[in-house]
């Protein structure tokens, strides 16, 4: 975060907790117990990350007694003029730090921002294709009655993503997400063999799927996607080119992904989350091409309800820091450790997919150590390190107990650590899952969710994240009495 006298926001912040804590003692109590959870374990997992005091006090205000159903001044409540200047704002700074030629902001999530973008797709292609035989020149002009005769255009898309085993997203059709009920779901997986992405492959599967969207984003992949590639695949078969870019987005805006790593300039719609790599508030965010800007902007009444003028304003902060110099060289130190620390991993034994990563995160392979994710996260936890248990590709133990680990470097890196701390970091990890055993359970098998820990080696990588963490404060102004 940027040099600068933080006492006056930690001043305030604090006495914030303290007029809260005589109303809500229970609550304000929990939020000093989370600030001190992160400010004294390393925070690793790949989609979290510290935002900054002037992110963090534009959420806290009087702007979320306000309803702002519409969007920038076209709103269907009074005393909106604020609010839009707010939100014009945010969407200003967006399209800046993205080059894209329409930025939409109001999504309270990565998933509504998906939900959003799926209809507007489904919109266009409804338009273009069906609305000229009811000589309609928009779907919001349909009659109930005439909507019947497009809704089964509607919702019998075809989709192709990246599948959850490969590490794509729930909300990328995942068989209990609302996505697979939309469209009919296909998706491409990545190679046995490589844990990559086959791009001859995927043109193939598209050729033969014929897809109206081909998506491309990941939750859970430690390498770049080349987009150049995936629009080429998209025109041949004719399909609308979306990109969930939530986990990496910090790394476009950062200029780390460049030419044909930027989905910017190829797809015709992406999204994001605005606060793991992008290091925000908690939100969603759309940029699209001109062409689907209309629709976008009716995420509500299409999908969301009335947006959250004090999260968006938190967005237009975040924005403007990750629109200045310092935010190029975070976003480039992110990847710098996050390749260190899988060097690191690998010199001790640890096992991480695909041999590295060109990203934020590192994907860990646990099954060297004949424990489960269920395992290792709750061991590393006790060690003071957080992480979240992932299934690898063709998982064995499936997506609850899981046979990976995925850890990521953007809070650790807005802490100011570097290469030296992923080389001490990757030797904690390795230590602690040598000496975490699963339990058995009454037939003699593994119990998939209970281990036992070395308990001297528990102790002494707890005594050495302690130490480590003094020299990288977490918001050192504000402290455990809560005094500045």
């Amino acid at each position: 975060m940027p040099e600068k006298d933080h006492s006056k926001a930690a001043t305030a912040l604090l006495t914030g907790l303290e007029y809260l804590r005589e109303q809500s003692p229970s609550i304000a109590d929990e939020i000093i117990n989370e600030l001190e959870d992160q400010k004294n374990s390393l925070k690793m997992i790949a989609s979290e990350n510290y935002c900054s005091y002037a992110v963090q006090l534009a959420m806290g205000n009087w702007l979320t007694d306000k309803y702002a159903e519409g969007y920038v001044h076209h709103r269907f409540y009074a005393g909106c003029e604020h609010v839009d200047a707010i939100e014009d704002a945010a969407c200003h700074h967006l399209k800046a730090l993205f080059g894209a030629d329409h930025a939409y902001v109001q999504p309270h999530s990565g998933s509504d921002a998906n939900l959003i973008a799926y209809w507007a797709i489904l919109c266009d292609r409804v338009q273009s294709k069906e609305l000229e035989k009811l000589q309609k020149k928009s779907i919001f002009a349909l009659t109930p009655d005439e909507f019947e005769s497009v809704r089964q255009v509607l919702l019998n898309q075809k989709l192709l993503g990246m599948s959850l085993n490969s590490g794509g997203h729930l909300t990328h059709g995942f068989r209990f997400n609302i996505s697979s009920k939309i469209f009919k779901t296909y998706f491409y997986e990545v190679d046995r063999e490589t844990g990559r992405l086959d791009y001859d492959q995927i043109r193939k599967q598209a050729q033969e799927v014929q897809p109206a969207i081909l998506l491309a984003g990941y939750s859970a992949y430690p390498r770049a996607i080349n987009f150049a590639r995936m629009r080429e695949i998209a025109d041949e078969v004719g399909a609308t080119l979306f990109v969930d870019m939530a986990h990496f987005s910090g790394l476009v805006a950062g200029k780390v992904f460049q030419d044909e790593f930027n989905p910017v300039p190829y797809a015709d719609i992406i999204t994001s989350t605005t606060h793991k790599t992008l290091r925000g508030p908690r939100g969603g965010l759309i940029l699209c091409k001109e062409y689907l800007k209309d629709y976008v902007d009716k995420g509500c009444p299409l999908v969301q309800g009335g947006p959250l003028p004090h999260v968006i304003a938190a967005k237009a902060v975040a924005f403007q820091e990750a629109r200045e110099p310092s935010f190029q060289a975070y976003a480039q130190k992110v990847v710098e450790n996050a390749k260190k620390l899988a060097e690191s991993l690998q010199k001790n034994n640890v096992k991480v997919l695909t041999g590295g990563t060109d990203n934020h995160m590192v994907l860990i392979d646990l099954s060297n150590f004949k424990i489960t994710g269920k395992h290792a996260e709750a061991a590393l936890r006790e060690c003071r390190i957080t992480v979240n248990r992932n299934a690898i590709p063709f998982d064995p133990n499936g997506t609850w107990f899981t046979s990976g680990v995925r850890i990521g470097t953007p809070a650790l890196t807005t802490r100011g650590m570097g290469p030296d701390e992923m080389d001490r970091i990757a030797r904690y990890i390795a230590a602690c899952l040598q000496n975490t055993v699963p339990k058995k359970d009454d037939k003699g098998e593994m119990n998939k969710s209970a281990y036992d820990l070395d308990e001297g080696v528990k102790l002494r990588l707890q005594r050495e994240v302690e130490e480590l963490l003094t020299g990288f404060p977490l918001y050192p102004e504000l402290n455990v009495k809560g005094e500045v």
